[in-house]
């Protein structure tokens, strides 16, 4: 007797996206527009996102104590810009390998630790930006929790992203 499943089968349906034409294209395509192109618009956009993250964290830790906060608050479009930017990318290179990143432990800590970044980031900006009292000295202990967490998950992030290619199913080592 053959039994009948409910629901579509996730390994079949991450196989058809890394075997659809686009998730072809990136990944075999000689093409400079295809994996080339996408990996650096994800490298642009990381350092859109992170660079001024670290900026921003940095002085919220003290770092540079004469540069006023307030005008700080015009990096968030850059990093909300960065963030889409690597959003997209990110989709297109998880399409091309998407049977072996979406079982990889490795990308699922970065994926975590971008999530929790993008949180406080989210968090900052509510609580240290919506007040016109935002250049208050000292700086509220959270503010300084926060900051140091941001930077915490972001290096965690870029350090899990580049492990991908290095230990899990990616890189052959499967069950690891």
């Amino acid at each position: 007797m053959r039994r009948v499943r409910s629901g579509s089968d996730p390994v079949a349906t991450l196989s058809a996206l890394e075997n659809s034409g686009f998730g072809i294209w990136v990944r075999e395509s000689g093409s400079l527009w295809s994996y080339p192109t996408i990996i650096f618009l994800h490298s642009l956009g990381l350092s859109f996102l992170v660079g001024m993250n670290v900026a921003l964290n940095l002085r919220l830790l003290g770092v540079a104590p004469g540069l006023p906060l307030a005008p700080l608050d015009k990096l968030f479009p850059i990093m909300w810009f960065g963030f889409w930017m690597n959003a997209v990318s990110g989709v297109a290179l998880l399409i091309a390998d998407a049977t072996t990143m979406m079982i990889s432990p490795v990308f699922w800590v970065k994926m975590t630790c971008i999530a929790a970044a993008v949180v406080i980031m989210v968090l900052i900006k509510r609580q240290l930006f919506s007040t016109p009292r935002v250049e208050v000295t000292p700086l509220p202990l959270r503010a300084k929790f926060l900051a140091a967490s941001s930077l915490l998950l972001w290096a965690g992030a870029i350090t899990a992203g580049r492990l991908t290619a290095y230990l899990g199913p990616v890189a052959g080592l499967k069950g690891r």
